[in-house]
């Protein structure tokens, strides 16, 4: 008997040894069902072994190595060249910035107990760059966030906020926009920035805030550079592309008419490019506000600060009121942004009689902003926001109410399916991890790469896993592995039970994708908040906190990928006498595997980011390592050590998930 290894899908022709001879075929599924029962069977051999544990306390060399050059830097940064020269340079820079913008709209200046521009002209300006770049709806949703923020009483903490957001902002597309273009005239360029890119946008967020520290310590110069490096990404890459999408066709008229380079660049591909660099934008500033509210965590004022004291003291309705105008200013910004991009196309189809009334309008509009700014700089009642946030009391009392409530009545409930998920599921899998000799986990993971993604995810795997063991952390990051894997099982099953509805159903697409762009908005420090509510500070509070942040981007992926099925493909499986069930799992899944292993890709990132977040509610492992480390000093080696072990794991299986999803599909 001939035994063929091939790709799932395909046929392979052999060459029979004989009439009576048939041949089998080995899949992937198969090899991967072997390696795991190899797997159990060692595991109930070696169980305990060679394990690697560490306490909590506990420091290996390499963590008290990091100490020292901590403590070293710390001595020496005002005499270090290096320090006085570079990066005490940069860390002046923008901290001047940022004092700039929240002296403007936040702070007082000396000499003035009101900032330089108060509620009422930021209110005015927050409308009428909404009326300019949208429309009047827009404006409307602005100057209601506005002063929503500032009925809930976290006027100051909102325009913190916002100085930070826009400073980062700022800063990134000095540099994004720039760079993207670049990539996006040359191949060169782009094949050398796509590998960092991914890495960064690899990364969760929390992994950028510790080395940042040990160079521009912790504040407000830190979150913005953080903030800067994270959000910077999105930009590039959709520049990049929207010049790349330009039409040859229109770039070789312009070069047949004698235009340079450069008026290539200025008159034909960057206002060709207009509208999808402005999304670039949006999402830049939608991955800025996600990342300063957790750069709290290194002391950067705002909402985040808010909400993280909040958790850390298990106050929901303290953390549910600034969570609220997190979200609402995510919104305010989203729907602002995306407004400003399609601005353009919906001006070319307006009535020309419109357009012309509306200049004036502008010009008037703009006379009455000027009037509000003249106002709230020289007036006390048009500098502070009036009132002393009554409604956030009252939504905070709400909140705490909401959660007694539930406490009482649902913890029967919540209680139940946190242990069943817990017991029947993480608990098991999580000891398969942990307790399993470190070498034995480590062959199949890498076993798993090869087979999954080829020989380059096997040697990412390889290097992954030695790096993993070198930061002395391999107990807690197999313990953060089993938490984001269980959670990535959950937001598959969600994703292809909702995307394959919304992909079969044009009615469920409409109802449910707005709900899932509004999720996609809020920033992940948000999501912990309801969940802690109803089941406590606990690992399990992540993990459904994970699932809800990575369940829309899953559902989304894997609802086009059903779309994408040819639709003469369906009809032929229907005409054949397959019902609903079979048309479903034996044609569309199937037709849509790209999607699928795509939508694991994204959805494990995602995951793996929120849980690390978890890492304030008790999820412990590698988020607590990290969260440890930013307050307590002695820990701060093992934090830096516990934010590389989240990029290793994030790398390696970004790389298998990439690698399995190209060979899908090819």
């Amino acid at each position: 008997m001939t035994v063929v290894m091939e790709k799932p899908g395909t046929a392979q022709e052999t060459e029979p040894d004989g009439p009576a001879k048939r041949t089998r075929r080995i899949t992937r599924p198969m090899v991967v069902g072997a390696v795991i029962a190899l797997w159990l069977l060692l595991f109930a051999i070696l169980r305990g072994r060679h394990t690697l544990s560490l306490g909590a306390a506990d420091l290996t060399d390499l963590h008290r190595w990091i100490n020292d050059v901590n403590d070293s830097i710390g001595a020496n940064r005002n005499s270090n060249p290096l320090f006085l020269y570079f990066f005490n340079e940069i860390r002046l820079v923008i901290d001047t910035l940022v004092t700039f913008v929240q002296e403007l709209i936040s702070q007082p200046t000396a000499g003035r107990p009101v900032p330089q521009i108060g509620w009422l002209g930021v209110v005015g300006i927050a409308g009428y760059v909404s009326w300019a770049v949208g429309n009047w709806r827009v404006a409307l949703l602005a100057v209601a966030g506005f002063t929503f923020m500032g009925l809930q009483g976290l006027w100051q903490e909102s325009m913190d906020t916002l100085a930070l957001t826009l400073s980062a902002v700022l800063v990134a597309l000095l540099f994004a926009i720039p760079l993207g273009v670049w990539a996006g005239l040359s191949d060169r360029v782009n094949r050398i920035i796509t590998p960092l890119l991914d890495f960064m946008q690899t990364m969760p967020t929390f992994v950028y805030l510790a080395p940042l520290t040990l160079f521009f310590l912790i504040g407000g110069a830190s979150a913005t550079i953080a903030t800067v490096i994270y959000a910077a990404p999105p930009a590039i890459r959709i520049t990049a592309h929207a010049i790349r999408n330009v039409p040859t066709t229109t770039v070789e008229a312009a070069d047949s008419l004698g235009a340079t380079r450069r008026q290539s660049l200025l008159k034909v591909l960057l206002p060709m490019s207009k509208r999808t660099v402005v999304l670039g934008v949006n999402q830049t500033i939608m991955a800025a506000l996600a990342m300063v509210t957790i750069a709290a965590l290194i002391d950067a004022p705002g909402l985040g600060k808010t909400v993280v004291q909040a958790l850390q003291s298990l106050d929901v309705g303290t953390a549910f009121n600034a969570g609220l105008a997190i979200v609402v200013m995510a919104i305010v910004l989203d729907r602002v942004t995306t407004a400003a991009s399609v601005r353009e196309e919906a001006a070319r189809r307006s009535d020309p009689r419109l357009a012309a009334w509306r200049r004036p309008l502008l010009g008037a509009g703009a006379a009455v902003t000027a009037v509000l700014i003249y106002l709230s700089h020289t007036y006390l009642w048009a500098a502070e926001f009036p009132g002393e946030g009554s409604l956030g009391s009252t939504i905070a009392r709400w909140a705490d109410s909401v959660t007694t409530w539930a406490q009482d009545n649902l913890s029967g409930l919540t209680n139940a399916f946190r242990d069943a998920v817990t017991n029947g599921l993480l608990n098991p899998f999580q000891t398969l991890l942990t307790d399993s000799p470190w070498w034995l986990v480590g062959a199949v993971l890498i076993t798993l790469a090869v087979v999954l993604g080829g020989v380059r995810a096997g040697i990412t795997t390889v290097v992954c896993v030695g790096l993993l063991v070198g930061t002395g952390l391999w107990a807690d990051a197999m313990t953060t592995l089993a938490s984001t894997l269980v959670a990535t099982v959950l937001v598959m099953a969600l994703g292809i039970v909702f995307g394959v509805w919304m992909g079969r159903s044009a009615l469920a697409d409409r109802l449910i994708r707005p709900s899932l762009d509004a999720a996609q908005v809020m920033p992940p420090f948000v999501y912990l908040v309801p969940f802690l509510a109803l089941f406590g500070a606990t690992r399990f509070t992540a993990i459904v906190a994970a699932v809800v942040y990575g369940a829309p981007v899953a559902m989304k992926i894997i609802a086009d990928g059903i779309r994408a099925v040819p639709e003469t493909t369906v009809e032929a499986a229907t005409s054949a006498g397959c019902n609903t069930w079979q048309i479903i799992t034996k044609v569309q899944l199937p037709m849509a595997r790209g999607a699928l292993t795509l939508a694991t890709n994204q959805g494990l990132i995602y995951v793996l980011s929120m849980v690390v977040v978890g890492g304030l509610v008790g999820a412990g492992a590698l988020g607590y390592d990290v969260v440890a480390g930013f307050s307590q000093g002695q820990l701060y080696g093992k934090g830096l050590a516990a934010g590389l072990a989240i990029v290793l794991l994030g790398v390696m299986f970004d790389r298998i998930t990439q690698a399995a999803a190209r060979r899908t599909s090819a």
